[in-house]
């Protein structure tokens, strides 16, 4: 209180004999230093202030000061938990751009959707996605600091967690940039609560959060997610599209990012929570919430179950605004397949953010779209088979078969050849993804000037091969 009254105590006097006095500023020059020097403070100012509220739709975030005793309160002292749940790791400790997968103890609500398992980052980030992709920096993240931090420069670095049953806390401590190591170490945390509340707390910021260089990774203070669609691709037919689209992006203020502040985020009521037609279409929140009596689910439309929603035609069915629909059959008497969700560990997925970068997946790697028909072989296709078996001649089916091992041995030889020269691909990802967990581990190129991150396992277990990601 003190730092604030005198602060803006000197600030009005200075503006006042600024104004009343221009006429002895003979040279313009001292005219904008004095301005300069006035903007200054009042920027040091509103930087110690106590709280700053924001509204960001799917939350709300309060910003607390250096000097409001919230911000001391809202750091969580690991070293006085119980040393049996606070885990050091040892490969995110000593490695730079890896990301681990944390299995937590509870339902973690995010956007809504509740999450039990997370993949902790190197970079200062924790990642909520289900499959580990090329685009990790781009979206479904909670970030504290995301910067190109790299643990393995020092010995006193380290990548902490600890989870007690209701709050799961990850600690960046003592963590340094890669390209700008003398700029000093950086200490801060991230705390996820079992009721949806996320803090960000930091007690060690060496410089300001806008002077972190950007070149070699993205740096971004704040939450997003995204949600998956998949398109049919008229040009090549029984082949889908895959698309990751940031649906919400919270951008926290970077200058108000120093040494002994703490961000606290609130989630706000989204349409997923109601769970009946009534108190969905009657709900008086920040969304328009619609009813899909097919699914039995709330939404609003924008959710990481919109592939689904959109399957099953819930826009159309939704623009009434009625709950008197219950015979669903006869709605839909000629949709049958069942159709994956999205919020499943699909594969093979590409992202961009705000808008959509895709990939073309196998038929075997995504779900189907559409209804299906299932071509049963008639009851005679064994007696036309041994038929036209015996009207051929034997040379003639031992020629065929050399050739046709020829021809999988030639195509074995090149899908190797492309998958070590292109391991972004998606047939790249699509063997990763599904080999064998004793096959050892791949080994890939970084791509030069993209964080690239790899994805480990629990410590003592073999690491994983890393998957190229880019820049936002």
């Amino acid at each position: 209180f003190t730092v604030r009254s005198t602060l803006v105590v000197f600030v009005c006097v200075l503006k006042s004999y600024v104004n009343t006095h221009v006429h002895c500023f003979h040279n313009t020059c001292h005219q904008h230093f004095y301005k300069y020097i006035i903007q200054w403070i009042s920027k040091q100012f509103y930087r110690f202030n106590s709280i700053t509220m924001n509204d960001h739709n799917y939350y709300t975030s309060k910003t607390y000061g250096p000097t409001d005793p919230i911000s001391k309160d809202l750091w969580v002292n690991v070293d006085q938990m119980d040393k049996e749940k606070v885990k050091i790791h040892g490969i995110l400790s000593n490695t730079h751009r890896q990301a681990a997968r944390v299995n937590l103890s509870f339902d973690f609500p995010f956007y809504g959707h509740f999450l039990r398992d997370l993949t902790v980052a190197t970079g200062g980030f924790i990642y909520t996605g289900d499959v580990v992709h090329r685009m990790l920096t781009a979206t479904q993240y909670i970030a504290p600091l995301m910067a190109n931090f790299d643990p393995s420069v020092s010995r006193n670095s380290t990548v902490i967690y600890f989870d007690n049953g209701t709050a799961l806390v990850v600690q960046w401590d003592h963590v340094h940039l890669q390209d700008s190591y003398n700029l000093g170490s950086f200490t801060f945390q991230a705390t996820l609560h079992s009721d949806g509340r996320i803090v960000f707390a930091y007690k060690e910021i060496p410089i300001e959060v806008a002077q972190i260089s950007s070149v070699n990774h993205p740096v971004k203070v704040g939450l997003s997610d995204a949600f998956v669609v998949v398109h049919r691709i008229q040009q090549i037919p029984n082949v889908r599209r895959r698309t990751i689209y940031e649906y919400h992006r919270v951008e926290l203020t970077k200058t108000k990012i120093t040494n002994s502040t703490a961000v606290e985020m609130m989630p706000l009521p989204t349409c997923l929570q109601f769970t009946s037609c009534g108190s969905c279409i009657s709900s008086q929140i920040n969304f328009n919430c619609s009813w899909c009596h097919r699914l039995r689910r709330c939404s609003s439309g924008f959710d990481r179950h919109r592939q689904d929603w959109v399957d099953n035609s819930c826009p159309d069915e939704t623009k009434d605004k009625s709950c008197d629909i219950i015979n669903t059959t006869q709605l839909y008497p000629f949709t049958t397949t069942l159709v994956a969700k999205t919020t499943g560990r699909s594969r093979g997925e590409t992202t961009t953010a705000g808008a959509s970068l895709s990939t073309s997946l196998s038929p075997t790697s995504v779900p189907t779209e559409g209804k299906t028909t299932n071509v049963r072989p008639k009851a005679d296709n064994s007696n036309y088979s041994a038929e036209r078996k015996g009207t051929h001649p034997l040379h003639t089916g031992l020629i065929l078969g050399i050739l046709m091992v020829m021809l999988i041995m030639a195509a074995t030889v090149l899908v190797t050849v492309y998958i070590y020269h292109h391991p972004t691909s998606a047939a790249s990802l699509f063997f990763i993804e599904r080999r064998p967990s004793r096959w050892p581990a791949m080994k890939f190129r970084r791509g030069s000037g993209h964080p690239a991150y790899a994805e480990v396992e629990p410590v003592g277990q073999e690491k994983e091969g890393f998957i190229e990601s880019e820049q936002c």
